[in-house]
């Protein structure tokens, strides 16, 4: 199946990983490290994304619903519909703080923060 501009709806995790991310402003503010997903319901709980740090020394990282994230062509990279002052107050952890309660911490913070409709409703 394909979607509205002709592209297929899958793609492999291999390739997310690594894109770069940019805000409504088209700034880039970081890239994909990881997918984070859901094993009992089938769902990807959330992208996470590095913002800031340089060599990985002060990294935040932040759980971005996968609902929010839009690919953009031109750009190359995926645009989140959040400005610059959201995404700095944004709730912010350390990998492993990401996937502690099984995720659900910061799956449930991500959402309620950027007020998308959790998936598991």
């Amino acid at each position: 199946m394909t979607t509205q501009t002709g592209h297929t709806e899958a793609i492999a995790a291999s390739r997310v990983i690594g894109t770069s991310v940019y805000n409504t402003e088209g700034t880039h503010i970081g890239s994909i490290e990881d997918v984070m997903l859901d094993k009992t319901s089938n769902g990807i709980m959330f992208a996470v994304i590095g913002f800031g740090g340089f060599l990985g020394i002060g990294e935040k990282y932040h759980a971005i619903p996968w609902a929010s994230l839009d690919y953009d062509e031109d750009k190359g990279g995926y645009v989140v519909p959040f400005s610059k002052e959201q995404l700095k107050s944004a709730p912010a952890y350390s990998i492993n703080e990401l996937t502690g309660a099984d995720g659900e911490m910061a799956r449930d913070a991500s959402y309620d923060y950027y007020k998308v409709e959790p998936y598991w409703h």
